[in-house]
């Protein structure tokens, strides 16, 4: 088989990836055929590297590398290297291995490419998985579109940019909405954007919730929450208006040091979303945001210890507050 080193900072892509291949692993033996590591010692390493598959077919050995080649922890001497080298130099026909690097999202860093070690995986199979720009739009729709073919749907191209509008590039959110608009658009296998309107809680939606929030207007608050209940379970608002919140309190902080290309990878989202809402943000304070969030967050705490009796109820109390 092969050996491979993925990095990158777009997580989910690397996930996605490595699922893939594990799928084609026989799905008897997968207890088996399916070993990760994360950031093992070198006797666990070169025991894992030198495996011999057995009877029940290929395998696949993931390891987390990323003390290797980000920290000075788990570093190998020369003779250590030079095994290691030589257990992926002669790699078993039935064994895939693939070295794994998560980087930290959007802070543009890289693997020490100085380290022997990377110099050693640079001689195989790499692939970066990056981060999309919030800005490059066409390829976070290509990606959008791709990933719906995997799920036997299509999207109407409005129906595509209203979910970069809404979402930016989390492409595991992305994931989790195409799941719910292909169980909205059965036995169609097309997604429209009245579809993507109807099951996703917008940005305008959000805002205008909150907005009546800071402006001390409870009463329509309280109704403009009911409407999205219509929508949405109250924990996926909760979750949904928390990271909103988040990245208000991120644009409202940094707005003053910060270019709106800067905010824009700050928060995940487009350079006009960015600019667009710090105009509507322009009379709101700073402090009135926080405390919501903390508000909706001790709600949340309640709702998913069991604490609180009535769900509905508890978000409500955490608005009039």
């Amino acid at each position: 088989m092969a050996v491979y080193f993925f990095y990158g900072d777009e997580d989910y892509n690397i996930e996605l990836e490595l699922e893939k291949m594990s799928s084609k692993l026989n799905p008897d033996f997968k207890s088996m055929s399916l070993q990760t590591f994360d950031n093992p010692n070198f006797n666990t390493l070169i025991t894992a590297l030198r495996t011999t598959p057995m009877m029940f077919g290929d395998m696949l050995i993931i390891i987390n590398a990323e003390e290797y080649l980000l920290s000075n922890k788990n570093s190998f001497d020369d003779s250590e290297l030079s095994e290691i080298e030589d257990a992926l130099n002669n790699n078993p026909e039935t064994l895939n291995i693939v070295f794994v690097v998560r980087l930290p999202r959007d802070e543009n860093k890289k693997p020490d490419s100085r380290r022997k070690l990377y110099k050693i995986l640079s001689k195989h199979n790499v692939k970066e998985f990056p981060t999309f720009k919030t800005y490059k739009t066409a390829e976070i729709a290509g990606w959008i579109k791709a990933q719906a073919k995997k799920k036997d749907i299509t999207l109407e191209d409005n129906a595509v940019t209203l979910l970069i509008e809404q979402i930016g590039n989390n492409l595991r959110e992305f994931n989790t909405e195409l799941d719910k608009l292909k169980l909205i658009a059965y036995p169609e296998k097309k997604v429209t954007g009245k579809m993507v309107k109807e099951i996703c809680i917008s940005n305008e939606d959000l805002f205008n919730f909150t907005e009546l929030i800071m402006k001390g207007e409870r009463d329509r608050a309280l109704l403009e929450f009911n409407k999205l209940l219509d929508k949405k379970h109250p924990l996926e608002i909760l979750s949904a208006v928390q990271t909103m919140l988040k990245k208000w309190i991120i644009l409202k902080t940094k707005s003053s040091s910060s270019t709106p290309a800067e905010l824009s990878k700050l928060t995940g989202q487009h350079e006009f979303v960015v600019k667009q809402t710090l105009q509507k943000l322009k009379n709101t304070k700073t402090g009135d945001l926080v405390k919501l969030k903390q508000n909706l967050f001790e709600a949340e705490f309640k709702i998913k210890s069991a604490e609180a009796i009535d769900i509905t109820r508890e978000v409500e109390c955490a608005i009039i507050r």
